[in-house]
């Protein structure tokens, strides 16, 4: 068999199982011994080994037959070719690295990426799309174990996903790998994969679970935008690496996720390679931003950023402007608000500014300048602080030194570090804070996970030429990894050796790598790299050599330490990783490991006015500063730095206790690796370089799990395979017979003498060390090559034998045949040769008798063959029988549906009134519809109003809190300006002070002065020069002095304006002071009522609680309730289908019945009983009618009883409502105008309500009246039985269920302040009110489509009658012809015949109408009995008719995309009508075939009876026995094949009807799913509609109103809807005796044809003379013909007796005229004839004069129903009018005793004819031989027209057909009502939803209100602290003033102009000063 070809997709997954088993490549393998040689350029190549010398081998190369010598420890094995491209590496048989790379290079080449490695899932990179990601892929891998399928990411995800469901064990998926492996790309489609599994079984939740997987999906583009970046290895480069945790409930659903993340790269944000770009997002900032965002981010060219080095790097198949705006998608399905993402944007346009900050040396000095600040200026406008502070801080920040802060300034190279740490830092924190809310956003669930799934994403063990401390962070990380891979894979081979019970020396491999980690994280004993690194950041005067120099000296020792051999550098070192040995740079660790910044910049940054980057630096306070790196490099002892230990941790420190965290976490969870591997650099698919992968392989651990495996029994293979592949090279070591497998394997073991240590043998299969199942394939193989050369040794012998055998027989024949040759050379000239040759023929005249006895076994041969066919025939004969009896079955059917068909006519006669008018009640509807519409957009724009004065509101409320913020700060302004007012008058006190006592010095002086000048003018003579001297100095003296007055001038002006100014502020004090005092009285009282009103709804919310739990016990009771309702109903449908079939049943034995019956009196005597029945049943229905109402009353009164209840508690809640609402009059004076605005519209609502509910009501009366009206006819014994044992099951039900509700109603009266609850069940209320609407609606809608059936209907009947005016026309030609020709005996017969079957079925087409019409009446019960339902629920709930304004328009909204629905499944029911009617035209067109087919057999039975004959003839003859045989033969031949035919055409018929059923099977289904697609639209419809509902909540008090009027309104329409019913029983009556005397017509009809039937018995009996003589023969056949015709009229008046029940008496007067004329054709006589034809003339006019009053009365009774539907006070006239009707149907019942009375005489005339007749008819008999030629030739002709004939009936049988589907659709369109119920529940429960999430409003609500007291407390306590430290004030003459300061400060806001300018005038003085 040709194998399937394998998909698309499959081809990169499953591997071709061809070549693998290809006996080629097997036996090359064996041959040539292959193995693998070290190859430069392709790391390994095959090779042959051609010798061996020692420890050197010679091989030949397999690609170029090249000799080499090898050693032969570097020779590695080859694997046989049944593992190539093996799925999972572990079963190599040869573990080796060569192999390894071999089969991954062949899978890579054929597409498959992904294998096996162990417990490794080793991916290639194949650098292009393959299509294995597909839904369908998903769906393949889901459910399924790991062998199962093909490796793949979806199946180490999905084996993780259903071990964490079934052991609750938590699972992590681990993907390591280099830059460009696809670590990234894999861990998207784990998350993926999952987001589809973890959803795709939620169709019980609710919409919010599946916008977390979205959400999870989405947070993958933010984290790419701000942590990728262009590398030279891959275009989108994870620089960090990630830890996702995806947490999931009990059933499996996804209920949050988390994400942490490790090394975030930093550095490329300020600086890259060439050909590599900084992270995504500066990029896609600058092409994908408009400008206004531009100009609000200060944002520059590309080219213009410093940091970016290469400028606009351009990623091949990406458009940053593209990527942006997905980023920003991302952002906003996660949560992220517009202020937030416009912050987010400008802190990296910061990042960017910074690196255009450029500072430049002094000439002389080293401290570094900024000459252009146009850079800084945009970093502190975008951050939001000072750009003179933020300059200050860069180039002379203040550092501690001691206990001193000093300004330091800074070199250039500093200032560039500073600023470059900076940008890496804000970067950094903005990375961190958008992780938390990425986070946030997955975690806001409320649900706890019972698990979780983590997927590890981090980068793989590095190895470059420069390492540094990133590296050794990454290979740290990835050394833990590898121990625990390790220590996993050794727990798994130890279960696996314990399992199968396998002795084995356990060795933990984990412990391997434990010395290197110590190494590097060993706190102390020796400290290890981490411990000492950590150390030497805190010492004085520590660099990284001497970092370098105390590791050497304390770790030197170590096995996994080493130092470089040739040393190029003092910082280096090395260590030996399981991947190898690498070599570390340790130059700039210590910064890198303390990551220090400019703590100065920290402060600024943390208090910036813009609140986004404060709480980036909300913990600077933890940084490293500038201070402990001056003590890195002062002279300053240890202990001074040793302060500030505890502040912040170090770098390596946090990643040590991440990675701990981490690495516990792992511990905890079931491992799953996959080590992702790049194939090449070039990023070209279908490349692989060797030596590359091989390193991957190294660092990534694979070839550490091989290494493992080695050590262990790594191949592992079942007993049953190991036998059937092995059994070979142990044939004769195994018994016959049975053996158990463990016994089969060890025999075969010992036979084939292996090593134990290179085995064991399990329990279920058999453990190898690698190499020994290589070689055990090579013995096989050398095996199998001996047995195959054995064999074919055996053959090529066999073979031989065979061709000389041959060859032998060749040679004789030869010889046989030159002998016989030769002998006939010599016999033929031989003249006794030539005589024996002539006489030889002539010797076989004595075998005659022999001939002859041959010919006797033919003859008795034929015999029997033709015994044969007289039996087949018989059985033929026997089939033909059969099928006969069929055929009449079939025409007894078809006269049934003939009876239907007259009973839909007349159906649709009553069904047509009724259309026209509910025609009328729509009209009025979609006026009201129409208006309400219009309300409800007015109301909406009201609600808009609402909203937008809510939103000014809350605006006005933001204004306010931002200005008492500014009050706040405005009010620590002054406080420190007056503070620094009180220094500086101190200071001034003081120097005046100074000042005072120097004058009094200096006044004293000047007296000793004068005192001694007095002295010594008397010895002035002899002092001259002392005297000069004292003047000098007196001259000076007096300068100073003139000075010191200056000065004191100026310090007395200064002094005065600071009194006046402080007198002015002492007034404005005082003044504050008082309206302080003024606002706290005020504050006060609105503390004391904002306590009582949180009293008040504390209370409100306890009762509010316990209220909720009683509603929801309530609904949980309604919910069953309601449940069991719908199982009652169920089976009420149940017992209604099963009512049906039986009634099909009775109708079918009904017309078997009354074809069987001669006479009617027993049918009469039958149906007297059946309408006896049927109304003791009516009344039994009805008691029980009346009970059930009764019960139902009692269950409204108890509902309203409840509702007022509820009501009173409602009034309670709203006096408690209206003292809290005091403290809000200035809002609700707004809202209280909208509210009567919408009061008013809602009565307007209301009366417009009212007029609808009137007409309602009417409605459903009407429709009550004429499904009561329609019950006459239907046979209800069994459903009256059933609806009784429902009606007691529905009882109890109600019963228990008011016992409930009494229970419940006590408690909740119980209960008091109920606001919440009552407003919960208001909604609910409003919701099923709602929903009732929309049934209404859909019940109207099925109105509309039943009238448009009708209106088809009617079109069809019309149709119908003019197919029967045509066939009036054609009978007419048809006797014109039969009257001047005469016909043959038998064709009258069988006219006669045929005529007969057409009235028998015009009377079945009748009854199957009649029973059609029976069955249009139940249906029509069944929904007027849920309408009835529908209304009894709306009675319930119109107390809440107002709600339906204001969801006035969503509801619309709903109707018109029900209506398009509608009209789509409409659309689909006329196409699969369509259908249906194609296929009946099929069904038909065959019936024809058959009956066609049927003639055909009857002139094959014919053919049949002359062949007998000829057959009888053919046997007496003997001599042309073989010639007659053979036309028998023939004969039968054809006529099996015609029966054949025959049969094939019936099973082609039964398969066309079964085609047709299955369609319309098929049509259900489609319908089914497109209700349940229609659900779910409805559904999301529904949730967009619950924020609207939210606010119903304001509008509790309307409804109390409301409620009251509604209730009066009930009871007014309750005491209409009873005067209605009185009428409509009155009516009822009336149309009880119509129906009476339509019965009375239809039995009239039946007596008729009965009469008919006697008559056609007397024609036969009046055949059998007329057969002796042939004239009266031909007279009664002319005037069978005539009574053909007349028939065909009455087939005409029968359907017009249909149109109108109470024209039947006119049709009966017709008929008795057509049968009298009949009689009086029968004779001679052409007088009686024309008497008769006037007659008929005269009856016609009195039918068509009947038939105008008929319409006449109609047009009076359509008329009445209108003013019923319209005023209830015009049913006076309806009266009237029916009583017309009754005395018009009184004198038609008065013609009808006078046609019966003329139709008995009538009857007399023609049996008093008929004797006449016969004896005319003797005297034609002679004319009428002669008129036998001519009725031949007019065969034809007659032959024709009957045709023409059947072809009508059959298309009359089609309109049958197309009503019974119309009866379906009606039930369909039923069920579909009873779905919309459904849907409309289902909006119940989630607007109950909508409720709840409203109070979560208002308790948000209250919370905001308890905020705003708090802050009232605390602005209260600031005021008091202020007034405390007002009253210390220094001095006694500044303590009122200082009091007057401290109370003003907390009414700034109220401050004049005045206030300002004296502000402005301290602010001047201080600047003076």
């Amino acid at each position: 068999m040709s194998k399937k070809a394998p998909s698309e997709d499959e081809k990169f997954l499953f591997v071709d199982k061809d070549f693998l088993n290809s006996p080629m490549a097997q036996a090359d393998w064996a041959a040539k011994k292959l193995v693998w040689v070290p190859s430069e350029k392709h790391g390994f190549e095959a090779a042959s080994v051609k010798e061996e010398h020692g420890d050197e081998v010679l091989v030949e190369l397999a690609d170029n037959a090249k000799k080499i010598t090898v050693n032969k420890d570097d020779i590695q094995k080859m694997n046989p070719p049944k593992f190539s491209k093996v799925e999972d590496m572990a079963e190599l048989t040869c573990l080796n690295e060569a192999s390894v790379l071999h089969n991954l290079r062949e899978r890579y080449f054929s597409g498959l990426i992904y294998t096996y490695s162990g417990l490794f899932c080793v991916v290639v990179n194949p650098y292009k799309m393959l299509p294995i990601y597909s839904e369908k892929i998903i769906e393949m891998y889901k459910g399924k174990k790991r062998h199962e399928l093909p490796p793949h990411i979806y199946s180490i995800t999905d084996n993780a996903y259903r071990n964490m469901m079934q052991d609750r064990e938590d699972q992590s998926i681990l993907c390591t790998g280099e830059s460009g492996a696809g670590k990234t790309e894999n861990t998207k489609k784990v998350i993926q994969y999952l987001a589809v599994v973890a959803s795709s079984h939620k169709g019980k939740k609710d919409s919010s679970a599946g916008e977390l997987e979205k959400q999870l999906l989405q947070a993958n583009p933010i984290l790419e935008a701000f942590g990728n970046a262009k590398t030279i290895k891959n275009d989108n480069s994870s620089r960090f690496g990630k830890f996702i945790r995806i947490n999931f409930d009990v059933t499996g659903y996804i209920v949050g996720a988390n994400i942490e993340t490790y090394l975030l790269e930093k550095s490329r944000c300020i600086r890259q390679a060439k050909t590599e770009r900084a992270f995504h997002v500066f990029y896609y900032m600058i092409a994908g931003a408009k400008d206004k965002l531009r100009e609000e981010l200060l944002l520059e060219p590309f080219t213009s950023y410093r940091f970016l080095s290469a400028g606009h790097v351009q990623i091949p198949g990406q458009q940053d402007d593209e990527m942006y705006d997905e980023t920003m998608e991302a952002m906003n399905i996660m949560g992220f608000t517009d202020e937030e993402r416009i912050d987010i944007l400008k802190v990296c346009s910061t990042v960017m500014q910074l690196g255009n900050i450029e500072f430049k040396k002094e000439r002389n000095q080293e401290q570094a300048t900024m000459p252009d600040n146009t850079a800084a200026q945009k970093v502190c406008h975008l951050q939001g602080i000072n750009v003179t502070d933020f300059t200050r801080a860069i180039l002379t920040p203040r550092i501690k030194v001691g206990r001193e802060v000093v300004q330091k300034a800074q070199t250039k190279e500093q200032a560039d570090f500073a600023i470059e740490a900076l940008a890496k830092a804000i970067y950094e924190r903005l990375f961190r804070w958008i992780l938390g809310r990425v986070n946030k956003a997955l975690d806001k669930t409320k649900r706890q996970g019972a698990s979780f799934l983590g997927i590890l994403d981090i980068a793989g063990f590095e190895i470059f030429e420069d390492n540094s401390f990133e590296q050794l962070c990454i290979n740290y990380t990835n050394e833990k990894l590898q121990q625990l891979f390790n220590h996993t894979m050794f727990i798994l081979e130890q279960e696996e050796y314990q399992r199968e019970g396998i002795e084995w020396n356990f060795i933990d491999f984990g412990l391997d790598l434990q010395p290197c980690i110590e190494l590097i994280e060993r706190p102390n004993n020796p400290p290890g790299i981490l411990a000492l690194l950590d150390e030497e950041c805190w010492f004085p005067k520590a660099t990284d050599i001497s970092f370098v120099e105390k590791l050497l000296n304390t770790q030197g020792n170590h096995i996994k330490f080493a130092k470089p051999k040739q040393l190029k550098d003092k910082t280096e070192f090395s260590i030996l990783h399981y991947a190898g040995k690498v070599d570390y740079n340790a130059t700039a660790w210590l910064t890198k490991n303390m990551d220090p910044l400019n703590d100065n910049v920290t402060s600024l940054l943390s208090n910036s006015s813009s609140q986004f980057v404060q709480e980036l630096w909300k913990d600077a306070d933890r940084v490293v500063g500038l201070d402990t790196l001056a003590k890195m490099s002062d002279t300053s002892m240890p202990s001074a730095s040793k302060t500030k230990k505890g502040m912040f941790r170090t770098v390596g420190q946090l990643y040590k206790e991440s990675l701990a965290k981490l690495m516990t976490t792992l511990h905890n969870t079931q491992p799953n690796f996959v080590r992702c591997i790049i194939p090449n650099h070039e990023k070209r698919a279908g490349k692989l370089d060797a030596h590359l992968v091989l390193e991957q392989l190294r660092c990534n651990g694979v070839l550490e799990g091989i290494r493992i495996c080695r050590q262990g029994f790594p191949n592992r293979i079942v007993f049953q395979e190991f036998r059937q592949r092995y059994e070979i090279l142990a044939a004769n070591a195994i018994p016959k017979g049975f053996m158990d497998g463990k016994q089969a394997c060890c025999l075969m073991i010992k036979h084939l003498d292996l090593d134990p240590n290179l085995y064991r043998i399990g329990q279920s299969k058999i453990f190898f060390r690698t190499g020994v199942l290589a070689q055990l394939e090579e013995e096989r193989d050398l095996k199998i090559t001996v047995i195959i050369i054995a064999f074919q040794a055996q053959a090529r012998g066999f073979l031989a034998r065979k061709a000389f055998a041959k060859r032998q027989q060749q040679l004789t024949a030869m010889k046989v045949i030159q002998r016989n040759c030769a002998a006939y050379l010599k016999l033929r000239n031989w003249q006794w040769w030539r005589l024996f040759t002539k006489v030889k023929p002539l010797l076989q005249v004595t075998r005659q008798e022999e001939e002859m006895s041959l010919k006797e076994e033919e003859l008795q041969k034929a015999k029997e063959v033709a015994t044969k066919f007289e039996s087949e025939l018989k059985e033929i004969a026997l089939k033909h029988t059969q099928i006969m009896e069929e055929r009449n079955a079939l025409q007894e059917q078809l006269q049934a549906e003939t009876e239907l068909y007259a009973e839909a006519e007349e159906m649709r006669v009553r069904l047509a009134a009724k259309k026209q008018e509910l025609e009328e009640i729509l009209h009025e509807m979609e006026a009201r519809l129409d208006e309400e519409e219009e309300r409800s957009q007015s109301l909406l724009v009201e609600k808009k109003k609402m909203q937008q004065q809510m939103q000014e509101l809350e605006e006005h409320l933001e204004e306010e809190e931002d200005a008492r913020q500014k009050l706040q700060l405005e009010k620590v302004t002054c406080e420190g300006k007056i503070k620094k007012l009180e220094d500086d008058i101190l200071v001034m006190e003081d120097q005046n002070n100074k000042l005072l006592k120097e004058r009094k010095l200096l006044e004293e002086r000047v007296a000793d002065f004068s005192a001694n000048l007095a002295e010594e003018e008397e010895k002035s003579k002899n002092l001259t020069k002392l005297k000069n001297k004292h003047e000098s100095m007196i001259s000076e003296l007096e300068v100073r002095l003139k000075k010191e007055e200056k000065t004191r001038q100026e310090l007395d002006k200064a002094k005065r304006k600071l009194e006046a100014e402080s007198n002015d502020l002492q007034e404005q004090i005082a003044d504050l002071q008082a309206q302080i005092a003024d606002l706290k009285a005020q504050l006060a009282k609105k503390e004391e009522e904002l306590q009582n009103a949180l009293a008040r709804l504390e209370d409100e919310i306890a009762q509010k609680n316990n209220a909720l739990k009683k509603i929801r016990e309530l609904e949980g009771h309604i919910s069953d309730l309601q449940e069991d309702l719908d199982s009652e109903r169920a089976a009420r449908n149940k017992a209604e289908k099963i009512k049906r079939d039986l009634g099909e049943e009775l109708e079918a034995l009904k017309s078997e019945l009354e074809d069987t019956l001669d006479t009617t009196a027993t049918q009469q005597e039958l149906r007297a009983k059946r309408e006896h029945e049927v109304t003791q049943l009516k009344r039994a229905i009805e008691e029980e009618n009346r009970t059930h109402e009764a019960q139902i009353q009692e269950m409204r009164q108890k509902h309203t009883q409840a509702v007022e209840e509820l009501s009173e508690q409602l009034e309670q809640a709203k006096r408690v409502k209206s003292n809290l609402e005091k403290a809000k009059q200035a809002l609700e004076k707004e809202t209280s105008e909208l509210t009567m605005e919408v009061r008013s519209l809602s009565q307007a609502k209301q009366d417009g309500e009212h007029k609808r509910k009137k007409l309602e009501g009417q409605v459903a009366d009407l429709q009550s009246r004429f499904n009561d009206s329609e019950k006459q006819k239907a046979e209800l014994a069994e459903r009256c039985s059933k609806i009784t044992v429902e009606l007691e099951s529905v009882t109890n039900l109600l019963n228990e269920a008011e016992g409930k509700n009494i229970k419940l109603s006590k408690d909740v009266a119980s209960l008091t302040s109920q606001l919440q609850d009552s407003q919960e069940l208001l909604a609910e209320e409003t919701r099923q009110k709602l929903q009732f609407s929309t049934k209404l609606r859909q019940v109207e809608d099925d109105k509309n489509s039943l009238q448009e059936q009708l209106e088809e209907e009617m079109e069809a009947k019309r149709n119908v009658e003019r197919h029967v005016s045509t066939l009036n026309v054609q009978l007419s030609d048809a006797k014109k012809k039969l009257d001047e020709m005469s016909s043959n005996i038998e064709l009258l017969e069988e006219g006669k015949k045929r005529l007969q079957r057409d009235l028998e079925a015009a009377n079945t087409q009748y009854e199957e109408k009649a029973s059609a019409y029976d069955k249009m009446e139940k249906t029509k019960n069944r929904l007027q009995q849920e309408l009835e339902d529908t209304l009894m629920d709306l009675d319930n709930q119109r107390q809440n008719v107002s709600n339906l304004e204001k969801k006035q328009k969503k509801f619309d909204q709903m109707l018109a995309e029900e209506k398009s629905i509608s009209s789509k499944y409409a659309e689909e029911r006329d196409r699969a009508e369509a259908e249906a009617r194609e296929k009946e035209t099929k069904a038909l067109s065959l019936a024809k075939a058959l009956d066609e087919a049927q003639d055909a057999r009857e002139e094959l039975e014919r053919a049949n009876k002359a062949l007998r004959m000829e057959m009888e003839d053919l046997i007496s003859s003997k001599d042309d026995v073989g010639k007659n045989v053979h036309e028998l033969e023939k004969s039968k031949r054809g006529l099996e094949a015609q029966v054949e035919e025959m049969k094939t055409q019936l099973e082609e018929l039964e398969d066309e009807l079964q085609a047709a059923e299955d369609a319309k099977l098929r049509l259900e289904v489609n319908m089914q799913a497109l209700k349940a697609q229609f659900e779910r639209d409805l559904q999301g419809r529904d949730e967009m509609g619950e924020e609207k509902k939210r606010q119903l909540i304001k509008q509790v008090r309307e409804l109390e109103t409301e409620l009251e009027d509604e209730r009066k309104q009930r009871a007014t329409a309750a005491a209409a809807k009873k005067k209605l019913e009185m009428d409509m029983k009155d009516l009822e009556g009336q149309i009880e005796t119509a129906n009476k005397g339509r019965d009375e017509a239809i039995k009239q009809l039946r007596k008729l044809q009965a009469q008919m039937k006697d008559y056609q018995r007397e024609l036969e009996d009046a055949r059998a003379a007329r057969e002796e003589v042939l004239a009266t023969a031909k007279e009664s056949e002319k005037k069978a013909k005539s009574l053909e015709a007349e028939l065909m009229q009455l087939q005409e008046e029968l359907a017009a007796a249909e149109r109108a029940r109470k024209q039947a008496e006119a049709e009966r007067d017709e008929l008795s005229d057509e049968l009298a004329s009949n009689a009086s054709g029968k004779s001679a006589l052409t007088d009686e004839k024309r008497r008769l034809e006037a007659k008929i003339a005269q009856l016609e006019e009195e039918l068509e004069e009947e038939q105008s009053n008929m319409e006449i009365l109609n047009d009076r009774l359509r008329k009445s129903t209108q003013q019923v539907d319209q005023l209830n006070n015009e049913l006076q006239t309806e009266r009237t009018t029916s009583q017309k009707n009754e005395s018009a149907r009184q004198q038609l019942d008065r013609q009808n005793k006078e046609l019966k009375a003329k139709l008995q005489e009538m009857e007399n005339q023609v049996k008093s004819k008929f004797k006449s007749s016969i004896s005319a008819l003797e005297a034609k008999v002679a004319q009428l031989e002669e008129q036998l030629e001519q009725e031949n030739r007019d065969k034809q002709a007659t032959a024709k027209s009957m045709r023409q004939k059947d072809k009508k009936l059959k298309d009359l049988i089609m309109q049958v057909e197309d009503e019974r589907k119309q009866a379906e659709q009606y039930k369909d369109q039923a069920e579909k009502s009873n779905t919309r119920m459904k849907q409309l529940k289902r909006q119940l429960e989630e607007s109950e939803e909508e409720s709840q999430r409203a109070t979560a409003a208002r308790r948000k609500l209250q919370r905001e209100l308890d905020e705003a007291t708090e802050a009232n407390d605390a602005m209260s306590r600031e005021v008091n602290s202020l007034k405390s430290k007002l009253r210390r004030g220094n001095e006694p003459s500044f303590s009122s003033a200082s009091r007057r300061i401290g109370g003003g400060r907390r009414v700034v806001e109220d401050a004049s102009e005045e206030d300002a300018d004296s502000q402005s005038d301290f602010n001047g003085t201080k600047s003076a000063d």
